[in-house]
């Protein structure tokens, strides 16, 4: 029967319907169908994989091709060196910017830092973006991707000092230029290099350098800019100060040490001026002193008043040990009391606003008072409910000084020492060593001190020397953030962040920055532009001296204000306003600004158009308060638009068990290595890049990324089942050109439409996948698809067909029809994960005369005439069948059995029947997916049982065009052994006789 013979009987509108999505070949008997449950099948390679001996070798289409399965040792990395010459790498990215095409994409490379070797943390980001920008390249984008470093700061300069094994105070400032910006320039070429060899797509003699001259003054002028609109200014302000590098630092150059220990204290400050509300409540008789708790000694001499909660209950205790009056929170005298091992009783209790207009005594400083002042910033966490302030060292406590006019006293200098200021007993000390323990031992003295222990908590520390920084108050210059921040969030609402919560985490950070220091202390780097009045506390700087400036760091770099006398650094009527150019008045600041603003700027001078707004922004996760931030800050000050539309976050590399990678721990994996091996081959073996881009591609880059040799063995592995199943399509279209041998998708076997309909949908969703940046879900597609749609099911079913038929048999064309559409979408659909083996697939295909690079050839590309719904109902069925016959038989041979397929009279029949028009076939459509000796359709019980036969029963629900139509059929198959011998060329058993050809080989060798 065919389809479309169905004037009458059961099922004709069912048909009829089902027609509609799907047609059959015309080949005479054949169809197949994708298996819904894989299972392995003894013997089932056999027949077809390997029937290469005897006098029949020479007849069978074994496939042919040089592509290697597996690339041993040293191959795979020096294939992935000639593929890169061969097929133009280097060229790739100016290629693509000469298209002529509608749209761009837009990824704005965040700087690395020019500070050392690439590591893993490099190749995680770089082979991220170029597998974005690859895919955006091959759906027809013109792609913006410029390579940049962040090549000043503290980073580099510190290197640099420590391979010189000097201070930056003894050497001059040009000095430290000129070693740091060679340093920088050797580290840049040292990543160039690898970044170029992991694949990655762009114009390596084009780059940004924030140390390029025209960067710096086009950075220079976004500071005037923003100082222009009163968003810049100078203060006395605490800030976070480096001892060991001399410098502020930003929130984004911390790193939080949580083991850090701490030396706490309880100390008592002596009631001095009892407030009015409280004063018929102390009567005089016994001293009262207010309780404090601090986990920094070093600052109780730099006190300006003790903050309380006015909100909150105090509570007026009496010590049961000492006899002592103690004022402290409700709350805190149980765990207070246990600390300092006694009870308290309770005389009173009061709200906080009851201290108002109190003081107390200093518990160092005879004769100084402390005022009793409310604060928001007090909490009941951890302490005593109140809060010792000393404005010069804590931020909320300048916040607190400010409102009340406290003084700002910094007693600690650059080097975090005690200055003279602090008194004889502190001077010369350091704050965080012998400092803290002669403020300990002062307070002692003082009879001051109630309890002292030790406390680990997390602590700031400078992120380069991974030292403990303070907080001290100095002159520096702030970014009001204040003014941009309701901007910023305002922004931040149009972008897309993946993942979702990613943007949350980068408010938090935005809410919680009170404000933004700019300047450092340091040399390696772009100077404050602002001129100092040597005798006033004044300072210089308007858009001529700015414009005169930004000309000369243009032709010259920055280093023109260390390397040139005052006077030519100002315009020249400047310098006739200022004294003249033997009286001038003022100084070049020594200020340099903090690198994140170096960085933050780079979307102004890298990005294209006059929109300058990037698509896709894709950093690790710490640049949530780092580049993301700094670049969103400065844009909206300076223009009110994000330059981004998508920010992408992913996660820091781990090694393999979880731990951070140290040299102390011997599990730092350096990418050159993973590429070409180490010292010790078998225990260090070259994977490649591929493997190395894979291993990126399937992490969950969203967590942190686990990487070792188990990893990227895995990845290696992957790699060679998916260049097995390439070898397998390459060695069977062999002989067949597309242009003249491919057989129109109505006139192929239905297995071969149905894999047409699959990869039409695998297609979609790897698209999809790659829209969406998630590479991981790629990868899984990938491998579910070439291990168990290909592997597993089609190429198992084919291999007769292939190997089988005459070379030009229309079935045989039409699998190769098939095998060609799906070699080209497998091939494109990881190319931008797997450059190098894409490249190398693309030289193997037979038909290629001349073979382009896959990236110059444009994306998948399918017909919509592939995609046939009903498809699936009629292969699901004949796939439940086919389970139950290979699920009976596990094991064996399933070409030595016989099944016979019971039905009863339905739609499940008629499809079934349209699979296999005789009765019983050996070379049906249906038998080859059955892959039996032959298949027998009934539509009734057998009469006769064979003794040995396997009965199973089931059912199947037929469900067409959304449910409209629905039919449940029962069907039986029997499975009885073969009485039929084993061809000696196809090696399936159809042939009468041992010695003899079946019915098909017979044919087929006539026909020769």
């Amino acid at each position: 029967m065919r389809w479309g013979l169905y004037p009458h009987g059961p099922g004709a509108a069912a048909l009829a319907a089902a027609g509609s999505f799907w047609r059959p070949a015309r080949f005479p008997d054949r169809l197949g169908y994708r298996r819904l449950v894989v299972r392995s099948v003894a013997g089932a390679d056999s027949p077809q994989s390997s029937p290469n001996s005897g006098r029949y070798r020479d007849t069978v289409l074994l496939p042919q091709t040089a592509f290697p399965m597996k690339l041993l040792g040293r191959q795979q990395p020096d294939m992935e060196l000639e593929i890169q010459q061969k097929c133009g790498f280097s060229e790739l990215y100016s290629w693509q910017r000469e298209r002529k095409v509608k749209t761009e994409f837009c990824l704005h490379d965040g700087p690395p830092y020019a500070n050392g070797d690439p590591h893993v943390g490099h190749a995680l980001n770089k082979i991220l973006k170029d597998i974005a920008n690859r895919y955006h390249m091959m759906r027809g984008s013109k792609v913006h991707f410029v390579p940049g470093w962040d090549c000043h700061g503290l980073p580099i300069e510190t290197k640099v000092l420590s391979e010189l094994g000097v201070n930056a105070q003894t050497l001059p400032a040009m000095e430290i230029r000129k070693k740091a910006r060679s340093f920088a320039k050797a580290a840049i070429e040292k990543q160039k290099s690898a970044f170029a060899r992991w694949g990655v797509m762009a114009d390596w003699n084009n780059c940004y350098y924030t140390f390029d001259g025209k960067y710096e003054a086009k950075q220079l002028r976004t500071f005037y800019q923003m100082y222009d609109k009163g968003l810049v200014y100078r203060s006395y302000k605490p800030v976070f100060w480096s001892p060991s590098s001399r410098t502020a630092l930003a929130e984004a150059e911390l790193e939080y040490n949580p083991e850090h220990v701490s030396r706490s204290i309880y100390v008592r400050f002596p009631l001095l001026k009892p407030p009015s509300k409280l004063a018929s409540l102390i009567d005089g008789s016994s001293p009262v002193s207010f309780v404090i708790w601090t986990t920094q000694p070093w600052t109780i001499p730099a006190n300006q008043a003790v903050c309380y909660m006015s909100e909150a209950k105090y509570a007026l205790v009496k010590c049961s040990t000492s006899g002592d009056v103690y004022i402290l929170a409700e709350d805190k005298i149980s765990p207070v009391a246990s600390t300092l091992e006694t009870t308290f009783e309770v005389i009173s209790t009061f709200s906080g606003v009851d201290l108002e207009g109190g003081t107390c005594s200093h518990p160092l400083i005879p004769n100084k008072e402390s005022p009793l002042l409310p604060a928001t910033h007090v909490t009941m966490a951890k302490g005593t409910g109140l809060v010792h302030t000393a404005p010069a060292h804590g931020m909320e406590d300048y916040s607190v000084a400010s409102q009340h006019n406290l003084p700002m006293d910094c007693l600690v200098d650059e080097s975090g020492v005690f200055t003279v200021a602090a008194g004889p007993e502190l001077e010369n000390k350091a704050v965080l060593e012998e400092g803290t323990d002669a403020v300990i031992k002062m307070l002692q003295t003082a009879k001051n001190l109630l309890k002292e222990e030790k406390v680990v908590h997390s602590y700031p520390c400078d992120w380069r020397t991974k030292k403990p920084v303070v907080i001290r108050a100095s002159k520096q210059w702030f970014i009001n953030i204040t003014d941009i921040k309701a901007t910023a969030k305002e922004l931040l609402k149009a972008v897309k962040f993946i993942p979702g919560a990613a943007l949350n985490s980068m408010i938090d950070m935005l809410d919680k920055r009170p404000y933004w220091c700019i300047s450092r202390q340091r040399a390696w780097g772009v100077p404050i532009p602002v001129f100092h009045h040597k005798t006033k506390d004044e300072y210089l700087i308007n858009s001529q001296t700015i414009a005169h400036l930004t000309k000369l760091v243009e032709q010259h770099s920055s280093d023109v204000w260390w390397t040139l006398p005052p006077e030519q650094l100002l315009p020249e009527e400047v310098v006739a306003q200022a004294g003249g150019p033997d009286a001038l008045e003022y100084v070049p600041g020594q200020d340099i600004l903090d690198i994140w603003f170096d960085s933050g700027t780079s979307w102004s001078c890298v990005l294209p158009g006059t929109e300058q707004r990037a698509d896709l922004y894709l950093e690790g996760k710490d640049q949530l308060g780092g580049w993301f931030q700094s670049s969103l800050l400065i844009s909206a000050a300076t223009r009110a638009k994000s330059p981004f539309k998508t920010v992408m976050v992913h996660g820091f590399t781990l090694g393999e068990k979880g731990e951070k990678m140290s040299k102390s721990l011997g599990n730092v994996i350096n990418p050159d290595t993973v590429i070409n091996g180490g010292k010790d081959q078998n225990k260090e073996p070259p994977y490649g890049a591929d493997a190395l881009r894979w291993w990126i591609a399937e992490s969950n880059i969203f967590t942190e990324v686990t990487i070792g040799p188990s990893a990227l063995s895995a990845a290696r592995d992957d790699i060679n089942k998916l260049r097995n199943t390439l070898r397998f399509l390459l060695g069977n279209v062999t002989g067949f050109n597309p242009e003249t041998d491919s057989v129109p998708v109505e006139d192929m076997y239905v297995i071969d439409q149905y894999m047409l309909h699959l990869i039409q949908d695998f297609a979609t969703k790897i698209t999809d996948s790659y829209k969406q940046y998630d590479f991981g879900k790629v990868i899984r597609l990938l491998k579910a698809f070439y291990t168990r749609e290909l592997s597993s099911f089609y190429f198992s079913i084919v291999k007769d067909r292939l190997y089988c038929e005459s070379q030009k048999d229309p079935k045989r064309r039409s699998c190769q029809t098939a095998l060609a559409e799906i070699l080209d979408v497998l091939v494109r659909s990881f190319a931008p994960i797997l450059p190098h083996l894409a490249e190398e697939v693309f030289q193997h295909i037979p038909y290629v005369k001349e073979p382009k690079s896959v990236f110059r050839t444009g994306w998948i590309n399918t017909s919509s005439i592939w995609k046939k719904p009903g498809l699936e109902e009629a292969v699901e069925s004949a796939c439940a069948m086919r389970d139950s016959f290979l699920g009976s038989i596990p094991g064996k041979n399933a070409a030595e059995y016989e099944v016979i397929i019971v039905i009863e009279p339905g739609l499940l029949f008629e499809i079934m029947e349209m699979l296999q028009a005789e009765e019983t076939s050996s070379t049906s459509q249906l038998n080859e997916l059955m892959m039996a000796s032959q298949t027998t359709l009934l539509a009734q019980e057998p009469r006769e049982r064979a003794a040995d036969g396997i009965e199973l029963t089931g059912t199947f629900l037929i469900n067409l065009e959304g449910g409209d139509i629905r039919e449940e059929s029962s069907y039986k198959v029997i499975v009885v052994p073969t009485a039929k011998e084993k061809c000696p060329r196809c090696w399936k058993h159809t042939a009468e006789t041992a010695d003899t050809l079946c019915p098909r080989c017979a044919e087929v060798i006539g026909a020769k």
